[in-house]
């Protein structure tokens, strides 16, 4: 699977396309399905362009895109940046389960973050599939001895280091800590970590995510024109 990750937590001036508005993910998330993409993450934002789990700005962005890409499977992210608090990450969460075509069908939860498995407890309760975002080998540690939670669509190992000499070998240090699995694990880098992680994934016949997300640039240097720019050099890759 490669998931399309349209925005993230960047500025919504970081690049001239970065999709921010709910119309606006939806707009991306029609082009990179155009190219049989099946999935995307978002971070919907308020009327300020900050990132919220305000259930009515998430509902909003999550309908949006159902009603441009029905089939799509629709992720947004529980951060604690985004939220501080875990009780009200959990309270957003159970929320977002009420909401209808606007409910998420996945949303990322960070096993580093205070009170994540009581924010896993809340997803499944609402009905909605849980990434576990595993950042560092100690976080794989983590979950390992914890166990999966109920509900788990997939784990996502996440090379946080950007340097492209270093950032698979990273990549590879957090999947020998994650071992064996029962879950799908979806391998990704960031910056110009990016594009040698995803390589590193696909040459593993591994799950991998791109978009605005995790990088602005194509594989050539040149900055991306847009989320189905980079999709497209991803899928264009041959390993």
């Amino acid at each position: 699977m490669l998931q399309a990750v349209l925005n993230g937590s960047r500025p919504e001036d970081a690049h001239p396309a970065l999709p921010v508005l709910a119309r606006h993910l939806a707009r991306d998330a029609r082009a990179v399905a155009r190219l049989g993409i099946s999935a995307v993450h978002v971070h919907p934002r308020d009327a300020n362009a900050q990132e919220t789990l305000d259930p009515m700005h998430v509902g909003d962005a999550v309908a949006a895109i159902r009603a441009e890409v029905p089939n799509m499977e629709i992720g947004v992210a529980t951060g604690r940046w985004i939220q501080p608090d875990p009780d009200k990450r959990i309270a957003a969460v159970l929320a977002w389960g009420r909401l209808g075509v606007g409910k998420p069908d996945v949303c990322s939860v960070n096993v580093h973050e205070k009170g994540w498995d009581q924010v896993c407890a809340a997803a499944y309760q609402a009905g909605i599939g849980v990434e576990l975002g595993i950042w560092t080998s100690g976080d794989a540690v983590t979950l390992t001895k914890h166990g999966i939670p109920p509900g788990t669509t997939r784990v996502l190992a996440e090379s946080t280091v950007s340097d492209p000499e270093t950032s698979v070998a990273e990549a590879i240090r957090i999947l020998r800590a994650l071992g064996t699995l029962p879950v799908p694990i979806l391998l990704h880098g960031e910056e110009d970590g990016a594009w040698p992680v995803l390589e590193y994934a696909l040459r593993m016949g591994m799950d991998t995510r791109i978009g605005f997300e995790d990088v602005l640039n194509r594989p050539d240097g040149w900055l991306a024109t847009g989320n189905d720019d980079l999709a497209r050099a991803a899928l264009a890759i041959r390993v």
